[in-house]
């Protein structure tokens, strides 16, 4: 109101899915209104599907069932996200997001922090179900895909960043194991151990990121014991060290915004994904981006070793890179001008300027690739 009044009428507000609120005002004021979706569209579906009972999910128990939607293929419970299943603890998230989908009908579009050549089969099956959501419009990938001189970090992280950077520097191309479970993710002192000797006795230089309150579980000794052949770090420049032509695969716990980071960067992944969306992000860049393996839990040592080789001289090694780079192009021309992304950009800022000068029509819809 305050804006209106001033000569600055609000066209449109754009709000996080955890700010609800941001929808209802803006639907109370008659205002369009979008939410930024920072995971999958696949993920976006389940919960959709889920929320609103458009389609019967399995028991948790029943390992064999499938999960069955249109556009995506057939998930196993295990890959469903954690938070819609009953041994969930985190109740509160998940009642959350619930809230969230029950509510995002009042929103004019959604916006989803993907593009649309690597998701349009899930976009395109969207429009049909029903009662429909908003249109989706994939406007990513929204990560770093080329490396800035003008560093973003300073102090500390810098430094740590100049470290890992001139460790890969010493290293042979694609030669580098990356590991990295994010910053929530806390492993046991039992699964912190097999980790950490799965990648020593891969035989192969490893840059791992342990946060630092967890330190202190790694085995006694280890850090002597890998001096010259691997590196543990508190924090890297996740984009730098993907980026960097000495990373041979990166294993991870398969967090959306580090799923596309390794898309962004072509690299292929060991996936061991823990809870939330991970699972249904390890299915899609095992099973159908076709670049990586996965390890299953508990993590042992020998799975971690053989899952490692396997990525980087196995013998579906070089098919994985080249589907990893071919992802990676994929994800710079839809974010380059005139790409899907950028042109789903103008479509959205070209219809909201319409809608507010009145002129309606044709415009209202934000095309989106079929």
């Amino acid at each position: 109101m305050r804006q209106e009044e001033a000569g600055r009428p609000v066209a449109c507000v754009i709000g996080n899915p955890f700010l609800p609120w941001a929808i209802d005002v803006a639907h109370d004021a008659g205002i369009p209104s979008a939410v930024l979706w920072v995971q999958s569209c696949a993920v976006f579906s389940l919960y959709y599907h889920h929320v609103h009972c458009l389609v019967e999910f399995p028991a948790e128990d029943d390992l064999d069932a499938r999960v069955k939607l249109p556009g995506l293929p057939a998930i196993s419970v295990a890959d469903v996200p954690s938070f819609l299943l009953p041994s969930n603890p985190y109740k509160l998230l998940a009642d959350e997001i619930r809230k969230q989908f029950r509510n995002i009908h009042k929103a004019s579009w959604v916006f989803v922090n993907s593009f649309s050549e690597l998701e349009l089969d899930v976009v395109n099956a969207l429009r049909g179900v029903s009662p429909p959501p908003p249109p989706l419009i994939p406007v990513g990938p929204l990560v770093e895909l080329e490396e800035e001189e003008d560093s973003a970090v300073r102090g500390d992280m810098l430094r740590a960043a100049d470290d890992c950077v001139a460790w890969l520097d010493e290293q042979a191309q694609r030669s580098v194991v990356y590991a990295s479970l994010g910053s929530v993710v806390v492993l046991a002192a039992e699964e912190l151990a097999e980790l950490a000797y799965g990648l020593a006795s891969s035989g192969r230089p490893f840059l791992w990121v342990v946060r630092a309150d967890c330190s202190a579980m790694l085995p006694e000794g280890y850090l002597d014991s890998i001096v010259g052949r691997g590196m543990v770090v508190p924090w890297s420049p996740q984009d730098l060290v993907l980026a960097h032509p000495s990373t041979a695969c990166f294993l991870t716990h398969c967090g959306w915004n580090s799923t596309l980071e390794t898309i962004a960067a072509g690299v292929p992944v060991v996936a061991f994904p823990q809870w939330g969306d991970q699972g249904t992000d390890a299915k899609y860049l095992v099973e159908e981006f076709h670049m990586g393996v996965r390890i299953g839990a508990p993590l042992r040592r020998d799975a971690v070793r053989e899952a490692v080789n396997h990525a980087v001289a196995g013998p579906d090694a070089g098919a994985m890179v080249e589907n990893a780079r071919a992802w990676s192009a994929a994800a710079k021309t839809a974010m380059a001008s005139g790409g899907s992304s950028d042109r789903h950009v103008q479509a959205f800022v070209d219809n909201v300027m319409a809608r507010a000068s009145g002129a309606r029509g044709e415009k209202d819809h934000v095309a989106v690739e079929h």
